[in-house]
């Protein structure tokens, strides 16, 4: 039996009053428990297992990002709606007193802001790609992260988070590698999903491009099929949630970032991520909120 209803109000209620997440007034941040926190670990931990043999070498990166490296992206160019810029203070010790008083008294305060070198990281894979430059080995690279990324897409759905982790792998290679690669990880994904009896299924998807010509960009990325995603219900059963995403970037990120192949082709590089939140909402909509009540398999699987 689900915990809720499939209704995103009542989910967010769920998990709050059990305890699982601890509301921070703004829309998309919360806290979580430790019981939301061992899933989501131990969840992560069957991710690892699954890739211990591939060889992937393991970075850890802040959540932030170079500005400079994050324009390379061209990310502003299709999701400058989503994106967040890092603004400090940069004046006098007269500008720090009128800040403090525009604050106490409840004004705007904007004006004593100016932009830093760094954003806030709007996807987890990209601060890898300079790390590519040059040229890869034959055999390509492959590296996995778990990183904190921002969206700035406020909600009081549960499931869209303004602040959230992804394990991500990516690849980078030949057109040949990364595509064997990613459609590899599609069925690993599914089959570690459904290990956990969830009622997933992969579909063609597109990203949240913004304005008009966004339209246009997200049908030629499902008409060339860039982008696959794992699906599960949890806030509503005709619109299931994205749990996990397979990105074939082509050459786009070679391009930006200098990166080649042994025999001096643009290299091609594809990523895949599990939004680790949204993967222990599904286990706690489809099994309840208390772990200890899960069907004996999942528990296993989980705790062995």
């Amino acid at each position: 039996m689900s915990a809720t209803a499939y209704d995103a109000e009542e989910f967010f209620r769920g998990l709050v009053e059990a305890g699982l997440i601890i509301p921070a007034r703004a829309p998309g941040i919360f806290g979580r428990n430790h019981v939301f926190e061992d899933v989501l670990e131990r969840f992560n931990k069957l991710v690892t297992d699954i890739a211990k043999d591939d060889g992937a070498e393991f970075f850890v990166y802040p959540p932030t990002i170079d500005r400079k490296l994050f324009e390379r992206t061209g990310h502003m160019a299709n999701f400058p709606d989503l994106a967040g810029t890092v603004f400090s203070f940069k004046g006098r010790e007269l500008d720090a007193r009128e800040l403090s008083e525009a604050i106490h008294n409840g004004e705007n305060w904007e004006r004593y802001q100016s932009m830093t070198d760094v954003v806030l990281n709007p996807a987890a894979c990209y601060p890898v790609y300079p790390s590519f430059a040059g040229s890869v080995p034959p055999e390509g690279r492959l590296v996995t992260m778990l990183n904190w990324v921002f969206r700035n897409e406020p909600s009081p759905e549960p499931t869209r988070m303004q602040s959230f982790r992804v394990r991500e792998f990516v690849r980078c290679g030949t057109p040949a590698q990364v595509l064997d690669w990613r459609d590899m990880w599609l069925e690993r994904g599914l089959q570690l999903l459904e290990s956990l009896d969830l009622p997933v299924h992969s579909e063609v998807a597109s990203d949240a491009f913004f304005g008009k010509g966004g339209k246009m960009l997200a049908a030629s990325q499902r008409q060339q099929k860039l982008k696959f995603e794992i699906t599960a219900p949890v806030i509503s059963e005709e619109a299931p949630t994205a749990l996990c995403s397979f990105n074939f970037h082509q050459q786009h990120f070679g391009e930006a970032f200098g990166i080649r192949t042994g025999d001096g082709n643009v290299a091609n590089t594809a990523c895949l991520g599990f939004g680790l939140e949204r993967v222990v909402m599904a286990l706690f909509q489809a099994h309840g909120f208390d772990p200890e009540n899960w069907p004996a398999e999942v528990y296993g699987r989980l705790w062995p």
